[in-house]
This record gives structure tokens, sequence and C-alpha cells, in this order.
């Protein structure tokens, strides 16, 4: 039975946690913030140092990728997200992208080869704390917004989020789709 690390994973989240933490234990971390930018920048780190490629999408989507032994074949994806509400659970989205990291870590560790190629995927805005709606990546991503509507929606003090995207680093060069 192949067993995922539980103390890397619990250190990993732990770690994230102080990223944007609050004294109630919670986290503050809203889309394309500096908090954001910071979590998304350890979250590279660790995929990286994995010997994973990261690749950024032009909605800040990032895509982790363990390759597999027929990368032909459509990827198995998995993933969430590291933004959060205002004072937020610790652990709200920002789980299942280090559980995703955990297998993709443990697929190393035990040196199993898959056929496909997985992908854990980072989805920008899914909370729709700063920018409205919800799920504002995602939906360009799955076509169910356009790239130029989500790139024009604005927060409260008025910053886009094509904006807020060149601001912390985190607009890619690949199309989201």
């Amino acid at each position: 039975m192949i067993r995922v690390n539980a103390e890397r994973l619990w250190s990993t989240l732990e770690i994230m946690a102080q990223i944007g933490g609050t004294p109630a234990s919670g986290v503050t971390r809203l889309a394309l913030s500096n908090e954001d930018r910071l979590a998304r920048d350890l979250l590279r780190d660790w995929a990286q140092e994995a010997g994973f490629r990261c690749e950024i999408d032009s909605m800040g989507n990032m895509f982790i990728r363990r390759a597999g032994k027929k990368p032909q074949l459509a990827p198995v994806m998995t993933g969430s997200h590291v933004d959060s509400q205002p004072l937020g659970g610790r652990y709200d989205g920002i789980y299942g992208v280090l559980a995703g990291l955990e297998v993709l870590r443990t697929l190393n560790d035990q040196n199993i080869e898959t056929e496909r190629d997985i992908v854990l995927v980072n989805w920008t805005n899914e909370e729709g704390a700063r920018f409205a709606p919800a799920m504002l990546a995602s939906g360009v991503w799955s076509g169910q917004f356009t790239q130029q509507y989500a790139w024009a929606r604005e927060d409260q003090d008025g910053i886009s989020v094509g904006e807020a995207l060149e601001a912390i680093g985190y607009r890619g060069d690949q199309p989201a789709v």
C-alpha cells in the first residue's frame, strides 16, 4: 500500500498557513494580493524542487506537471486554490492544492511512473472575495468567461484583475484555454 508522507503534508500546510495568517488561526490571502503572490511563489518553489514543471497561463492559473509515460494522452488533473476569503479557514482551498502536491511527491518517492501526465492546478480567484465573480480564472479556462471580461473585473479600489496579475508577476504568456 502506498501512503503519502503525512508529516511532510502537515508541514507544508502549516508553513503555507503562515502566509496571510490571522490571530484567530485563519488566513487572509485575497486573490492577486501580495500574500497570494508569496503563497504562489512558495508553491512554485516546492514544485520545482521536486522536479515538476510549473506553467502559468494568462489568467495566472498555475499548472504543475508531473510527466507520465505517454504525454500525448490527456492528463489527470487535480487541484484547488491558494486564495482565501477575508479571515478564511487556514485549510480551505489550499488543502486541495497541497494534497495534490503531496501525491505527486509521493509518486516520485516511490518511483512510480504513471501512464498519463498528472497536472496539479492552482486556480486564480476561485473564492471571488476580491474580484467578482468567483471562479473567474477557471471560468475563462472552461470557456464560461472571456479573458477580456475577466481582466477588466475590478476590486473595491478600482484595481483590475489584469493590473493585479501584472503587479504580482503572474500574468503568464500561455492562453487560458
